[in-house]
Parts: C-alpha cells; sequence; structure tokens
C-alpha cells in the first residue's frame, strides 16, 4: 500500500514535497491569501511572461505552447544563467506535446525588460512573492495554475524528477495555457495575434 501512495505521489506531485506544496497552494487559494492575483483585465495583457526558477523546464515549456497558440510571449527565471538550454528531459517530454524546446535558452529576470500590459505567469505561490518583492505590480502577477485542469496553483518543478512526473507537470501546463488562451481570445486581448 505504501508503494503505491508513493508511486501516486511521485507520478501525480513529483515528490512528497511536491505534495505538500501543492497542498499548501490550494489552502493559499482558498483562504483567499492569492485573491489579488486571481482577476485579470484581458484587455489589458499586452504578453505572456512565463516565470519559474530557472526557465529550462517550466516556464520555457509554458511559453513554447502559448507562442504555438499565436500568443505574444516570453519566459524568465529567478534565478538562472541566461542562454541555458532547456533540460534535456524537458526537452524529449515536450515532443510528445508537439513541441520542440531544442533551441530555447533561458533568460535571467535581470536581463527582463518588464513592460506595461506583461502578465507575469508564475508557477508556484514563492515565485510571485519574489516578484512582488522586486517591485512588480501586484495586479500584473498571476499563479498559472489558477487555469489548469485540474486546478492546481502550485506546479512543482519537474526538473532531476521521474518522466512521467515531466509528463503530469506539462499537462498541467499546457492544459492552463491552453485555457488562459480561450479566456484571452474570447475576451479580444491583444496579445493574440
Amino acid at each position: 500500500m505504501m508503494g503505491r501512495i508513493a508511486h501516486l505521489t511521485q507520478v501525480n506531485y513529483g515528490t512528497f514535497r511536491g505534495w505538500v506544496r501543492a497542498l499548501l497552494g490550494q489552502v493559499t487559494y482558498a483562504t483567499g491569501r492569492i485573491d489579488a492575483h486571481l482577476n485579470i483585465e484581458p484587455p489589458q495583457v499586452q504578453r505572456l511572461v512565463f516565470v519559474c526558477l530557472g526557465n529550462i523546464n517550466r516556464s520555457a515549456f509554458a511559453g513554447a505552447i502559448a507562442q504555438a497558440r499565436g500568443i505574444k510571449t516570453c519566459s524568465i527565471g529567478l534565478a538562472t544563467t541566461t542562454g541555458a538550454p532547456a533540460f534535456h528531459t524537458a526537452i524529449t517530454t515536450a515532443r510528445s506535446f508537439g513541441i520542440d524546446l531544442s533551441a530555447h535558452t533561458a533568460t535571467d529576470i535581470s536581463d527582463f525588460v518588464y513592460q506595461s500590459g506583461d502578465l507575469l505567469l508564475a508557477m508556484e505561490v514563492r515565485h510571485m512573492r519574489q516578484l512582488l518583492a522586486r517591485g512588480y505590480p501586484a495586479e500584473a502577477i498571476a499563479p498559472l495554475g489558477n487555469w489548469s485542469s485540474p486546478h492546481r496553483i502550485h506546479l512543482h518543478d519537474p526538473h532531476t524528477l521521474s518522466d512521467e512526473y515531466f509528463q503530469t507537470c506539462f499537462t498541467l501546463i499546457q492544459s492552463a495555457v491552453n485555457h488562459l488562451a480561450e479566456e484571452l481570445r474570447v475576451a479580444n486581448s491583444p496579445c493574440i495575434n
């Protein structure tokens, strides 16, 4: 029984820590502590900026999905090296979604130029807090997982984790980007080409 629970945790959340952070993310959402970041103004959104830690897995994939849907986008990392390539498992997993990450290069936030109309889409609540601490406006920050199906505010980092969890993580990201893209399209957001 414990082996099955461990396996399900690994496939769905990456690690036990990932499960705990996912739970805490949902509690943060349910208690209203991130309400200020949940209501976007599609007519004001000029570009989607996907944010994670290294910009070699989650945000790289999200940006590529958005670009494939004709959305003005970029992706950045909060602690990365500009120019770093996508992680090999991210490249392999992305291929199963019809996305090519082989030419992706990371961008550190220090090399990012914020523009009015940017919507910063974070993978984790702590990333949202880091963006706020750096002075980005609260109304320009949202959790990408708010649009995922199933709903998951915390999209745990798959870096060095199992191929199965990479697939789960990228499935959640794809669903979130697709749902957000549809919301933006219906509202005639200028970020849709």
